[in-house]
């Protein structure tokens, strides 16, 4: 239970949840929604772990110099499967979205709720919590990203009946039964939206000849990527550097490729949520009959997979309103509930 006292120091710090993605990092305030949304991204000098122009290499700035920087300078997603790669690097990125939202030069620290996939060790979340810690938050407190989706697009959770979230990110894609406030059984998988820009990447490599970067696959997966058969099949321009003659050139993909391409990393996305459904006690799957399976993240956007995973499975499958940012409005509602819903965070004290 919460203190009455840190209660009444929360009436005088601006709170803030925050879902610390592999590929994106979005904070919102109570009260206020999203109010920062920047990839996990952080520009450093190589050899160091000093962040460029004063610290504020960071987000979209670092995003574009991706694959573009000179020798002396390094692009680094700090975050790798949802886990912290780099420690100190992930206090940077941490230090200076926390500053750019908790502009306040007098008060107290934040109070901060970071998502979190399921399946990270107890190392990886004390990870998590001192570096959040050393980024400025007065007290941390850590949420299942499944949990935190579940609550951001509004299913029953703290209800004697199953509901079923499929969160599909960058680095993670985290599938949980839920019921009566807590996780019966969840399934965390290393495979998501990454695994399907590498898949694409080795794909116009094979086909193509053609080396391209990860910004460059992640286009074509939004430009002409599916999940299944396309109405009317597309094709893209696609620009990089000739394994051969190492010398730049273009080729065109088509959406047929793109699908071929991704079919491995969905179903190793099907094939989770099946075993999260064998897993899955009776009388809750007998409820998943009616509710059927929600889907939120970054991922979950591919044209097609909703439809695939319903096939797969034989349950209604419905994509929750703006996925992009369930687990974010998540964090957010539990800023809003932090005492009613402390049972299901953990914290340094835990």
């Amino acid at each position: 239970m919460i203190r009455a006292f840190d209660w009444l120091l929360g009436k005088f710090s601006l709170d803030m949840g925050i879902d610390l993605g592999t590929a994106n990092t979005l904070v919102c305030v109570q009260g206020e929604g999203i109010v920062l949304s920047e990839p996990s991204v952080v520009a450093v000098q190589k050899g160091t772990n000093r962040v460029l122009l004063n610290g504020s290499a960071v987000g979209e700035t670092a995003k574009r110099m991706l694959g573009k920087t000179p020798g002396n300078i390094v692009a680094i997603r700090p975050l790798k499967d949802g886990v912290i790669a780099d420690f100190e690097i992930t206090e940077a990125m941490l230090r200076y979205f926390i500053r750019r939202v908790h502009k306040r030069t007098w008060g107290l620290k934040p109070r901060v709720v970071i998502a979190i996939p399921s399946g990270i060790t107890a190392v990886e979340k004390r990870a998590v919590i001192n570096s959040a810690e050393r980024a400025g938050a007065r007290k941390v407190y850590l949420i299942d990203e499944p949990m935190a989706a579940a609550i951001g697009v509004g299913l029953p959770i703290t209800d004697p009946s199953g509901s079923l979230i499929v969160d599909i990110g960058g680095g993670t894609t985290e599938v949980a039964v839920i019921s009566l406030a807590g996780i019966v059984h969840a399934e965390s998988i290393r495979v998501a939206g990454d695994e399907m820009d590498q898949a694409i990447t080795y794909t116009l490599k094979k086909n193509h000849n053609l080396l391209i970067g990860e910004q460059t696959a992640e286009k074509i997966k939004i430009a002409i990527g599916s999940a299944a058969p396309l109405q009317q099949e597309m094709r893209l321009e696609v620009r990089g550097r000739d394994v051969a003659s190492a010398l730049p050139r273009k080729a065109v993909v088509s959406s047929e490729e793109v699908r071929e391409a991704l079919q491995e990393p969905i179903t190793s996305i099907v094939t989770a949520i099946k075993r999260t459904l064998e897993n899955t006690a009776p009388e809750l799957a007998a409820d998943l009959v009616e509710q059927g399976i929600v889907l939120a993240g970054g991922g979950v956007l591919l044209r097609g997979l909703a439809e695939v995973i319903s096939a797969s499975v034989d349950l209604p499958v419905r994509v929750a309103d703006d996925p992009l940012t369930a687990v974010a409005r998540g964090t957010e509602k539990i800023l809003e509930q932090l005492g009613l819903l402390h049972q299901i965070l953990s914290s340094a004290d835990d």
